[in-house]
């Protein structure tokens, strides 16, 4: 014969192990999602927020990490028939030895190549940060529109740099690029004429490619 009130005690008792493990489950839950979130804070704090400065005027580059300069550098920019862009763009894809495409000829990576050993394109078609077989151009505005940077300053903010990182192309100097690279922003004077040409251009969209499919591809641009 069934005992009723033990049926009852052995009912309450599995309802208060179900409530147990359920309260377990759920204190876990709560841990792992809050485990989750920890590790996503981290690894965004841990992502570098890089800007990089280029003063068309200056004839600098500057590499700006957290608000914190951390390289500058002497370029080479656009001379006054084939002036570089202004604007804030990013960087869209980096390239180890590219070989370099224009007008239908082609340069294998070397010595002649006249983008260097690495490109750095922009959001902008034809533009980039690349090396140069003229390092005697560096300093100078001497380019076809592109930033140009000396082989070893080149390889060293290749890899000190990212796809998606920002980059602004500032022609007139200002109250930033004086902060960055010294000296004083210069006064605006009405009807006074641009000290540096500059090109209009308009960001168009870039298909960003994967590091390891990058070495030896093909770039075109104005160099």
């Amino acid at each position: 014969m069934r005992d009723p009130m033990g049926d009852a005690m052995n009912g309450t008792s599995k309802w208060a192990m179900a409530a147990s493990m359920a309260a377990v489950l759920g204190v876990q839950a709560i841990g792992q999602q809050a485990a989750r979130v920890q590790v996503t804070a981290i690894q965004t704090a841990l992502v570098a927020k890089r800007v990089i400065v280029v003063s068309l005027e200056d004839r600098k580059l500057a590499l700006v990490e957290d608000g914190q300069v951390k390289k500058v550098y002497t370029v080479a920019v656009g001379k006054s028939t084939t002036p570089s862009p202004t604007g804030t763009f990013t960087i869209a894809r980096r390239v180890k030895n590219p070989t370099y495409s224009h007008n239908g000829k082609t340069v294998l990576p070397g010595p002649g190549n006249p983008v260097g050993t690495r490109w750095m394109g922009l959001s902008v078609q034809g533009y980039g940060i690349h090396g140069t077989n003229e390092p005697r151009s560096i300093g100078k505005a001497a380019s076809h529109g592109c930033i140009r940077m000396a082989r070893k300053d080149l390889e060293e903010m290749y890899e000190l740099v990212n796809v998606g990182d920002t980059v602004k192309l500032v022609g007139q100097r200002n109250e930033e690029t004086a902060q960055l690279f010294g000296g004083e922003q210069k006064p605006v004077v009405a009807g006074a004429p641009e000290p540096m040409v500059t090109a209009s251009v308009t960001p168009a969209p870039t298909t960003i490619t994967t590091e390891a499919a990058t070495e030896g591809l093909a770039v075109t641009g104005n160099w």
